[in-house]
């Protein structure tokens, strides 16, 4: 264990160096949200990849409707059906003069047309409306002779997606670092592409320590609390990007703990523990840790460490195991578990995915509260805040305990109080790191 007190920079920096972004893999589109596109995604086909309608109603010349209205309509011979799907017009048929095609939403615009009228612009072609005169002719494909009326005239392109109107081949489509959300994966699928070179989604595993801890619905004996460390922490590593695996409470036995975490490793990129970091004699993280650490190899092994700052003091950080696994041990009080987790745990989550920022934003704002606050000499404060975007303050929620896990859920930011803070008084301009 260091002996020397670490400031926050200083860990983390030590944290970061030690971390590299994961290997790049190919994955299937379906399994591939949530990560870093590696590479550059040029367009190959165009989109839309052909002239299409964009409503129901009927493809036209138009010549054959100009100068139509309600008292002098535009009637023409209806020729066919153009249907989703189809190639257009059947046998390949040119539209002529005086002509007219049924044509759905999605289908082609055949050969000749140039505009379509929307079928609420029509008579429908029949003399039951134009509704239930579409409903027929999708039902009946062969129903497609007649006549249609045409009652507003339409221009050029009227109604008509024209291919390559979204995107065309050679265009960029998305570039090397975008995270795949759905919009993302969506175009992907629309422009072709099955596999995507990406950074897979860190593989991360939660474990909290303490013989007093119970699972959530089971029965509160004396003496015990419920986990809720390993909820808070799986959650914030979901909500980093991760894939989070949440393994719950160990009892306070090394050996235990031992081999849980040598279990684990063959499913972490990291490996995140609660509590049992501080000087207590019931630590067992430091003992069982001693052991499953890897500090025969060359960079391996962790070190416990003490911080500057309030709440987390106590941190741990190294690697594990033959793959250098990171593990990052967290205090186990709710408030500087989750603290740690967002200072700590979070941008080596962020590095790995290969993200250019890997830090929550931060900003400056003007301190609202009733009274001074204080913080310890010599240490970092990280006090709970709501902010208020609109007016540029942020107001205090809760004390400084790094027990009141009630006021952590009502804040929405961390105001930070340097190591030569003391007190900070109503009004004052302060360091605020926005948590959503």
């Amino acid at each position: 264990m260091s002996s020397t007190m670490w400031s926050v920079e200083e860990h983390l920096k030590d944290i970061l160096e030690a971390v590299r972004p994961l290997e790049p893999i190919e994955l299937q589109l379906h399994d591939a949200q949530g990560c870093v596109l590696v590479e550059d995604v040029m367009v190959e086909i165009a989109l839309p990849p052909f002239d299409n309608s964009s409503m129901d109603g009927y493809a036209v010349r138009v010549a054959d409707v100009e100068g139509a209205d309600e008292e002098f309509p535009a009637v023409l011979t209806v020729v066919g059906d153009v249907a989703a799907g189809s190639d257009g017009l059947s046998g390949g048929r040119v539209l002529g003069p005086g002509e007219a095609a049924r044509i759905m939403t999605g289908a082609p615009l055949p050969a000749g047309a140039e505009a379509v009228v929307p079928v609420e612009w029509t008579d429908g072609g029949t003399g039951e409306g134009p509704a239930a005169a579409m409903r027929a002719h999708s039902e009946d494909p062969e129903a497609s002779g007649g006549e249609v009326r045409v009652h507003r005239p339409v221009g050029a392109g009227a109604h008509v997606r024209l291919r390559g109107s979204d995107v065309k081949p050679g265009d960029p489509a998305l570039g090397a670092g975008t995270v795949l959300g759905p919009p993302q994966i969506g175009l992907l699928a629309a422009i072709g592409r099955a596999t995507v070179k990406v950074r897979p989604r860190p593989r991360v595993v939660v474990i909290s320590t303490g013989s007093e801890l119970v699972q959530p619905g089971e029965e509160l004996t004396g003496g015990r609390i419920y986990d809720s460390n390993s909820f808070a922490l799986t959650a914030a590593a979901k909500c980093a990007g991760a894939l989070a695996y949440r393994v719950g409470a160990v009892t306070d036995d090394a050996e235990t703990l031992r081999a849980t975490i040598e279990d684990q490793l063959i499913r972490a990129d990291i490996v995140v523990t609660t509590g049992g970091v501080s000087v207590g004699a019931y630590d067992v993280v430091k003992e069982a840790l001693a052991s499953v650490g890897d500090e025969d190899e060359e960079g391996g092994g962790i070190d416990f460490r003490t911080l500057a700052m309030q709440p987390g003091k106590p941190q741990g950080f190294g690697s594990i195991g033959p793959e250098h696994t990171p593990l990052l041990a967290l205090p186990g009080n709710p408030v500087s578990a989750y603290i740690s987790f967002e200072l700590f745990v979070r941008p080596v989550i962020r590095t790995l995915m290969g993200l250019p920022e890997v830090h929550r934003p931060t900003l400056r704002a003007e301190l609202s509260s009733e009274k001074a606050l204080t913080s310890p000499p010599g240490r970092r404060q990280f006090l709970r805040g709501t902010y208020d975007a609109e007016a540029g303050t942020v107001t205090p929620v809760g004390g400084s305990g790094s027990h009141l896990v009630a006021a952590l859920a009502r804040a929405d930011a961390l105001i930070v109080l340097p190591e030569d803070v003391t007190s900070a008084e109503p009004g004052t301009d302060t360091e605020v790191i926005l948590l959503r």
